[in-house]
């Protein structure tokens, strides 16, 4: 479970530079906005299917306000982190059940699900940056290996 705190380590770094990013924009960035949005929301879904709850009544895209995802971000934080500091190996190998947003009925490892919320997150802070660039802002450095340098 080293590896997946790491990453969740990661995760929270990662978004705090994006969001900081975000704030500090002269001129806001609405589909950056929109995007990062997103990221949190689905982080938000799957801490929810986690718990073994619903997650039908929760968007995954939804037009939050930059104040809305920073509370989002810390609050998905504290729960990701209060679910990895209960997770063992053994668990980490059992399945979840749950339904996607069509209603369709899947199971899923916890282990693979977790790998999938960071994976998921870093391809849309890379999308993010991009938008920064289109939009003539400089993107921020959010890749893993400066994550580890900047910690040691």
């Amino acid at each position: 479970m080293k590896s997946i705190q790491s990453m969740y380590d990661h995760l929270h770094w990662a978004n705090e530079r994006i969001i900081n990013t975000l704030l500090s924009l002269s001129v806001p960035n609405k589909p950056a906005g929109k995007l990062f949005a997103h990221t949190l929301l689905a982080e938000r879904v799957w801490i929810t299917r986690l718990a073994g709850n619903s997650s039908a009544h929760l968007p995954i895209w939804s037009d939050l306000s930059i104040e809305s995802c920073k509370e989002l971000l810390h609050k998905n934080h504290h729960d990701y982190q209060l679910f990895l500091s209960k997770l063992t190996e053994q668990k980490g190998e059992q399945t979840v059940t749950y339904k996607n947003s069509t209603g369709t009925e899947f199971q899923d490892s916890i282990r693979d699900i977790l790998v999938h919320v960071a994976l998921h997150g870093q391809y849309h802070r890379g999308q993010i940056n991009l938008l920064l660039r289109q939009h003539g802002e400089e993107p921020i450095a959010s890749d893993y290996i400066i994550f580890k340098r900047e910690k040691e």
